[in-house]
Order: C-alpha cells, then sequence, then structure tokens
C-alpha cells in the first residue's frame, strides 16, 4: 500500500493538548495555549473553570478549536448534570466536547441507562462534535465493544480511549481492538499512554486520527518530526483499515 506523508502541520492538526490533572494551574494553561498557538495543534483541552481564560488567550486564532470536558474523570454525574454542563461549556465556546461514559453503569450492565446518559450529552452539545471517553483501563473487551456501540448509537463522533487519569489508556492493543469493532462508523481518539512520536504513527496506522496529550509530550512529537529530512514522516497503512489519509 501507498504511504501516507504527513508533515509536522499534519501531526499537530492530530494532537489535542491537555491539562486536565488537578494540579494544574494557571501556569500550564498559559503554557498549553502558547505552544498550542505556535505549532497550530488542532484542540486545548482544560478543565472546566479555566475556560474563560483559555478563551482570552485564544482570541483571534480561530483554527484552533478549545474542547469542554464534561463529566470528567468519573462519568458518574446524573444525566442531568452532564446535560447541563454540556450545555454550559458550549456557551462558553468550546468547539468540542469529551463526555467521560458512565464506567460503574458500563460495566454493572445498565446498558439503557448509559446509552440514555450519552444520547443527553450529544443532544446538549447542540451539534458541537462530542467523543466519549471509555477509560478502557477498566474495561474488559466486552465492554469496550458496547461502549463503542453506545456511543455510535448515541449519535457520538469519536470513541476515545481514556481520560489520562488511570494508570494506562491508550494502547496499540485497544486502538486495534476499537478499530476492529468500530470499522468506519465512528472516529477513534487515543488518550492516555501516547509519549512519543513512534507511538503516535503506530496507533494511527491502526486506526486513531485524533491524540490527547499534555504538553510536553505534545510540542516533543512536533518537534521530532520538524526535526526530520522535510519536516514529514511516512506512514504505511496496515492492509484493509481504512488508514490511507487525515
Amino acid at each position: 500500500m501507498i504511504p501516507v506523508k504527513l508533515t509536522s502541520y499534519d501531526i499537530a492538526r492530530m494532537i489535542e493538548l491537555s491539562a486536565v490533572q488537578a494540579e494544574h494551574t494557571e501556569d500550564h494553561i498559559r503554557s498549553m495555549v502558547k505552544h498550542a498557538r505556535k505549532h497550530r495543534c488542532v484542540v486545548v483541552y482544560p478543565l472546566p473553570c479555566w475556560l474563560p481564560l483559555a478563551r482570552s488567550l485564544l482570541e483571534g486564532d480561530p483554527d484552533i478549536i478549545m474542547g469542554g470536558a464534561v463529566g470528567f474523570p468519573s462519568g458518574g454525574n446524573t444525566t442531568t448534570i452532564k446535560a447541563a454542563e454540556a450545555r454550559e461549556l458550549v456557551q462558553l465556546g468550546c468547539g468540542e466536547l469529551d463526555v467521560v461514559i458512565n464506567i460503574g453503569k458500563l460495566i454493572s450492565g445498565k446498558d439503557s441507562e448509559v446509552l440514555d446518559d450519552l444520547r443527553a450529552v450529544v443532544e446538549a452539545a447542540d451539534g458541537h462534535p462530542v467523543k466519549v471517553i471509555l477509560e478502557c483501563h477498566y474495561l474488559t473487551d466486552d465492554q469496550i465493544r458496547k461502549g463503542c456501540n453506545f456511543s455510535i448509537e448515541a449519535g457520538a463522533n469519536y470513541v476515545k480511549t481514556g481520560t489520562g487519569w488511570p494508570p494506562t489508556g491508550a494502547t496499540l492493543e485497544n486502538i486495534a481492538l476499537i478499530k476492529s469493532y468500530v470499522g468506519d462508523a465512528i472516529a477513534i481518539k487515543a488518550s492516555g499512554g501516547v509519549r512519543g512520536l513512534e507511538t503516535m504513527l503506530e496507533m494511527y496506522r491502526r486506526g486513531a486520527t485524533r491524540f490527547g496529550v499534555r504538553l510536553d509530550t505534545g510540542v516533543r512529537i512536533i518537534e521530532q518530526v520538524v526535526a526530520l529530512p522535510g519536516s514529514a514522516v511516512e506512514v504505511s497503512p496496515l492492509p484493509g483499515n481504512g488508514r490511507a489519509a487525515l
């Protein structure tokens, strides 16, 4: 199969910089936005309390999306609260939303409640792209499959591997597993475990098209590509994976 050539700009437009840990401060948010603007990363994700600051720092740069986290990081809020949070985040200027699936109810087999929860958030997002965080670290393969199916049924745009809070999230194995379940029905975001360019490219080959990373990792990945001849890298798609272009 014909290799795909990815420039440093292409790579940046797949990277979502995040500062969503409890200890992240105003300085972290300012640094995240500064580097996103410099390197042209596609999305920045602060915790909700920092959205007004992030919006002010992004003023005049419409190509960088501000993302909002719904039900983060546990997914255990009531559906009413998650829907209200989604509406507020859109009002604050978020162009995309990441919602944590109700992990406990998914594991408990409360299928209809999990699906209704996601549908309420997608509806509240009012047409803005929604990514469903599965938090794969806690799930069996069958529970991951169910989470993928619920995400598709709810009308979400992406399934995402994790919040970045548990010990693991994105692995080569669960990216391939998710791709085998969803095909081209929904896009995949890898988050929680993307530590370098080599891992990112292998996950891309396996089906991921967005990557949630912390600031230092994202900058390092982009700088690695910039340092390559022609500031680009070639990736050979996996046969039958549909990974032929951005």
